[in-house]
């Protein structure tokens, strides 16, 4: 299967993307009733078991023990929404639904309340998810025990063959599924909906989103619905994939006893017509959604490539991505340098729901520049079609692809379960052989032996050479001339003279010498966590934990000065801030520089506004911890704070107001923080006005001092020894002028308030459809550290509500796909928290929610949840707890300021023992103290009035 898609389509819908196994793109094939490897020359990964049982169900088993003792099993159908008739639209996605609402040997929503008793948590570890191609239902177990697996297997095989489609059932559940068409019903959505549609005109594809038409998932019946299932979930066309840490033969063996006697019901049907790919020259489509963000697409079209995974195609695959690779870095030159024509752009070529295959590029710009970004798309492809790669591009793009591939290798033995099994239903929607990293790496390296300029020039050529050019410009607001206007921007655009491109300059990465380094002062273990802390005689302190759980991964986090806590009060943070500082580059180099600079080399830079320390952050793998503190120490030390950064990281923050003002979604994540914390400025997104007139000298103004000698406490974690982290750091940060030692804050910048209760919701607008609405109701909470198990109590007392809400708003009423009760209790304002129940439902249904939740409350505070109810909320916390703390981004999350706050060695320690010693009367405590009338906070989220109903 294709392993280096790096240059994905940068099309912002799901793609799920399936190979059929011929050249003939007017009807997909019959399902296989054999793996990819049987037709291939490609080896298959030799720790995965194949197989496939009389009645044509395949299966895949693997063992794998990251993290230990946890599994994970997917059920994928290869069927969705292309399987549909025009009668039936949305009814694959309907049929997912019913999954979860009773069967044959599972009483109606009995399933979420069984598999929460085994730990698993609903959204993050039981889901599904429906495609144009396959449907795929998801279980990542934390246990693998004879009873957990033996749930987890039945509950699938329920799936398989034993709905029942109960007709009271559905009647609730379309409510569900109409919420969930309403929250994914965005302008930029809508948009994509067009885009897809140019691409395939005439096809099937653009007619079968999954989400469906509402008019048929409002009225579709119980036989119908069952119908659809009989005909297309049976056994030839399903896969069961399991990986984790059991034995497989035993499973082989379960599997076999589960699934062997399942038979399809009813005949099957016949294969879908998709249509073939249209002819004809240059389109050109204006696509107008207010409220969604400017893009402009250009797209060339050819026939779905079916051909078998062999070495072959990998190969040419391989070829075709080091050039889209050259490409997309040029792009990103541009996005990055002075006077950018977009904001961001990107290039691909994809199969494309078994239909077409694409080459497209796509670039994001403010509203007013879309004739730029155009402009410079079609002008870089066509350059790079006309001129093609120099050698020196080749061979920069192959070392960062060899790196990578290398890496996985060395961490082939400690690959995520989770995270294997999807890549097995991927290897089975695309018709890929699944190889292991090895493998990989061994096509890569043949595949790209002596390759020279020439021959990726000659592959890309033949990349851009289909059917088009395709143009579309998305634009929230009307374009003056429409279609013709675009027409004559492109046309004036693909005519113009192209210059020669300057070749970039080789250069080499500056920062490695960061001076003398100074000597360790102390150093001291906390044993019991695996912890080594010392301190440097400039000041900077870091912490050590070295762990078994990835190979060749190393985690590093970086916190300097003291976040927004040190920021003012009169103003609000810079939130453009993080983009434009990473993106300012060095004083010696501006990113893209340093990039090239560092071709070949495992590392990264993120930077973000902490509330106790501004946070640097990377990962790399051990050989390049060196190169990964220089690059964190290179910010620290000469930082660039270039102004086109600051300006394009203006732009982009400018272009999303109105695209977070179209959804009451976007509002609540615009509004909601400063409506939470009474305006605390600190805490707020900024206004547009603010946007505009925050200045270079602003942020340096927020950023030097800290910089120049805040504090500096480093954090690594992973596959590394406390002696070489130590050796790392120290020629680095420790080798820094003297920093200042940590001050504590001003108790007055300690204090957020939540808001004062409301007799009458506070309302906002958004400019979106007039059936969308978001509710949210509140109560104030403590500070996590006032007390760890009072806090651990409230907790999971907030999520007994939310699966009582699931239970009544979701299940019962069918009012909302997505009711959510959580419990965000600050870490560092000492006496702030919050207990939110927030849900998207039509605006008439509002108060019978805030109404539900009141009810729910109160019966939580006048008499004690059930026994079940506890379990069925702890049971998943402390799963996800003990998966967590096999991963390398646990302890760094939770040790990341540790050196300023030991209270985080004590609430690792906790933990566990707080979750497990909670009783049913700590519960109803945590209800009667924080669940009440009387500090209720409520906010409603609705259409402003005149707002469009467009779908």
């Amino acid at each position: 299967m294709a392993r280096l898609l790096l240059t994905p389509l940068v099309l912002g819908v799901s793609l799920a993307l399936s190979a059929p196994t011929s050249s003939d793109a007017a009807a997909v094939t019959a399902p296989r009733a054999t793996w990819a490897q049987a037709r291939s020359d490609l080896p298959a990964d030799p720790l995965v078991r194949f197989g496939v049982l009389p009645n044509g169900m395949r299966y895949a088993i693997m063992h794998n023990d990251t993290p230990k003792g946890a599994s994970a099993l997917r059920l994928r159908v290869g069927s969705g929404s292309l399987e549909e008739s025009d009668a039936e639209q949305g009814l694959a996605h309907v049929l997912e639904h019913m999954a979860f609402r009773g069967s044959t040997h599972v009483p109606a929503d009995e399933m979420i309340k069984i598999l929460e008793r085994k730990g698993l948590a609903f959204g993050p570890d039981t889901n599904a998810q429906t495609g144009w191609s396959q449907t795929v239902y998801m279980l990542d177990l934390p246990r693998s025990d004879a009873d957990t697996l033996a749930t987890g297997l039945m509950l699938m095989r329920e799936t398989a063959g034993e709905l029942t489609i109960d007709p009271r059932a559905l009647e609730t559940e379309r409510g569900v599924v109409l919420s969930e068409e309403r929250l994914r019903d965005t302008p930029d959505y809508r948009a994509e909906k067009a885009q897809i549609d140019l691409f395939l005109r005439g096809q099937l594809a653009p007619r079968r989103f999954p989400i469906g038409l509402v008019d048929i998932v409002k009225t579709a019946s119980a036989d119908t619905v069952r119908a659809f299932y009989q005909a297309n979930y049976r056994p030839e066309r399903t896969t069961l994939i399991a990986v984790g840490d059991f034995n497989p033969a035993d499973m082989e063996a379960r599997i076999k006893t589960m699934f062997g006697d399942w038979r399809a019901k009813g005949p099957a049907r016949g294969e879908p017509v998709l249509g073939a790919v249209a002819g004809g020259g240059e389109q050109v489509r204006a696509v107008i959604q207010p409220g969604g963000s400017t893009r402009a697409i250009i797209a060339w079209t050819r026939p779905y490539d079916g051909e078998a995974d062999t070495f072959d195609k990998e190969r040419r695959e391989t070829i075709e991505n080091v050039g889209l690779a050259v490409l997309n870095r040029r792009l990103s030159e541009l996005a990055h340098g002075a006077n950018p024509p977009f904001l961001g752009a990107g290039a691909g070529f994809e199969n494309l729901f078994l239909s077409a295959k694409i080459a497209v590029i796509e670039a994001e710009s403010p509203p007013d520049n879309w004739r730029d970004a155009l402009a410079a798309s079609e002008r870089e492809t066509r350059r790079l079609v006309a001129d093609g790669v120099t050698q020196a591009e080749v061979d920069r793009e192959i070392a960062e692809m060899r790196a990578g591939l290398k890496t996985a290798v060395a961490g082939a033995s400690t690959r995520v379960t989770a995270n294997l099994a999807s890549g097995l239903v991927d290897a089975v929607d695309q018709d890929g052989v699944f190889t292991d990293p090895a493998e990989d790496l061994k096509v890569f390296e043949t595949s790209t032996q002596g390759l020279t300029a020439v021959t990726v020039n000659a592959a890309m050529r033949r990349v851009f050479a289909g059917t088009g050019p395709l143009v579309e410009v998305a634009s929230p607001k009307p374009i003056d001339g429409g279609e013709s206007t675009i027409r004559m921007a492109f046309d004036a655009a693909a005519n113009a003279p192209l210059t020669v491109r300057t070749a970039d300059a080789a250069v080499v990465w500056p920062y490695t010498d960061f001076g003398k380094p100074s000597p360790i002062l102390e150093r001291s273990e906390v044993a019991d966590l695996g912890v080594t802390t010392a301190r440097f005689g400039n000041g900077v302190r870091v912490l050590v934990k070295p762990t078994p759980y990835r190979k060749d991964q190393v985690l590093v986090s970086v916190e300097v000065g003291g976040g927004r806590l040190s920021l003012p009060r009169d103003r609000p943070a810079a939130e453009w801030t993080p983009g434009a500082f990473l993106d300012g580059g060095y004083g010696k180099l501006d990113r893209e520089a340093a990039s090239r600079a560092l071709a070949g080399k495992v590392v990264s830079a993120s930077f973000a506004l902490g509330n106790t320390a501004f946070d640097l952050g990377g990962a790399t793998r051990p050989q390049d911890l060196d190169t990964e503190l220089q690059v964190l120490a290179a910010y620290v030390a000469d930082p660039g704070f270039r102004p086109e950064a600051l300006e394009r990281s203006r732009a982009g923050s400018l272009a999303g107001l109105a695209q977070m003002d179209a959804t009451p979604s976007g509002v609540f994540a615009r509004r909601g923080a400063a409506l939470l914390t009474r305006s605390d400025p600190r805490l707020s997104y900024p206004e547009e006005s603010s946007l505009r007139s925050d200045t270079l000298a602003d942020m340096k103004a927020i950023l030097a001092p800290a910089l120049a000698r805040g504090r500096i406490d480093v954090t690594i974690v992973g596959d590394v020894t406390v002696e070489d982290a130590l050796k790392s750091v120290g020629e680095t940060f420790g080798a820094l002028p003297p920093r200042d030692p940590a001050a504590k804050p001003d108790p007055a910048a300690l204090k957020v308030v939540f808001p004062d209760p409301t007799t009458e919701p506070v309302t906002l607008t958004h400019t979106g459809r007039p059936d969308q609405a978001v509710a949210v109701l509140g109560w104030p909470a403590p500070g996590f550290f006032t007390d760890m198990r009072r806090s651990r109590a409230l907790m999971i007392a907030t999520d007994v509500l939310g699966n009582r809400l699931i239970d009544t708003v979701r299940v019962a009423q069918g009012s909302t796909y997505s009711p959510e009760s959580r419990a965000e209790l600050s870490q560092a304002f000492p006496d702030y928290g919050s207990v939110l129940n927030i849900v998207e439902m039509p605006p008439e249904k509002i108060p019978g929610f805030f109404a539900t939740v009141s009810a729910a409350a109160r019966d939580m505070r006048d008499h004690q949840v059930t026994a079940d109810e506890l379990e069925r909320a702890r049971n998943p916390h402390v799963s996800t707890l003990r998966r967590a703390q096999l991963t390398n981004d646990y302890w760094l999350g939770n040790l990341t300021g540790a050196l300023s706050d030991p209270r985080r060695y004590d609430l690792i320690r906790t933990t566990l023992p707080d979750y497990s010693a909670l009783t049913l009367a700590d519960i109803q405590e945590a209800a009667r103290t924080w669940f009440r009338d009387e500090t209720a906070w409520r906010l409603i989220i609705k259409a402003r009035a005149g707002a469009s109903a467009a779908r």
